[in-house]
């Protein structure tokens, strides 16, 4: 018998993921990031070890990792993406189901930005799509990041369609209005209990 029931969160750049989890763990549930979990990996030896096995010039002798030199190498070639998603997000992934699989809690929520992606859903036991007005993404991603405007265009042009995603599979929770946020996130929760 399962001992956890695991949520996944997702949805586009700048339509309030972190937001909608933040939220849920005010409300007393456990919740994980995939990019958090990936901030913590990369001090983590063992993982720039096989970090440096397939991207030698992301990690130098020192163990020290190159951000930069990763992403100029990936930025521009699907193949080279392709392969280091492969390698980081199950990484990622194990390493977050660890820590629900050694907990007490009955239900936990993932942050999963490249969840549909990656194929990644039929590891969860519900997902959560946060969709947001296109306008609001670009401007959400401009406030919180050096980016223009071109520029997160380019990424929502490149991340999976979540318009396309079947409303009936999913519980979508639509970020049009920050005051009713919490409650709208309460009723997804409720529903996948």
């Amino acid at each position: 018998m399962k001992q956890n029931k695991i949520i996944a969160i997702t949805g586009g750049i700048g339509t309030g993921k972190s937001t909608v989890l933040e939220t849920i763990k005010k409300l007393g549930y456990p919740v994980y990031s995939c990019d958090e979990t990936y901030r913590k990996l990369i001090k983590d030896k063992a993982f720039l070890t096989n970090l440096k096995a397939i991207f030698p010039i992301a990690v130098d002798e020192k163990f020290n990792f190159d951000r930069v030199a990763l992403s100029n190498a990936v930025f521009d070639d699907k193949t080279l993406l392709k392969k280091l998603n492969d390698f980081t997000h199950p990484y990622i992934l194990k390493t977050i189901f660890d820590k629900i699989k050694d907990s007490e809690n009955a239900l936990s929520f993932v942050e999963v930005p490249l969840l549909f992606e990656g194929g990644y859903q039929d590891l969860f036991d519900g997902v959560i799509v946060v969709k947001r007005d296109l306008e609001e993404r670009i401007l959400s991603t401009i406030k919180r990041s050096s980016l223009t405007r071109e520029e997160v265009l380019k990424r929502i042009e490149n991340q999976f369609d979540y318009e396309k995603l079947d409303d009936f599979t999913h519980t979508i929770i639509y970020n049009d209005d920050i005051l009713s946020l919490e409650k709208k996130v309460i009723d997804a929760i409720k529903k996948m209990c």
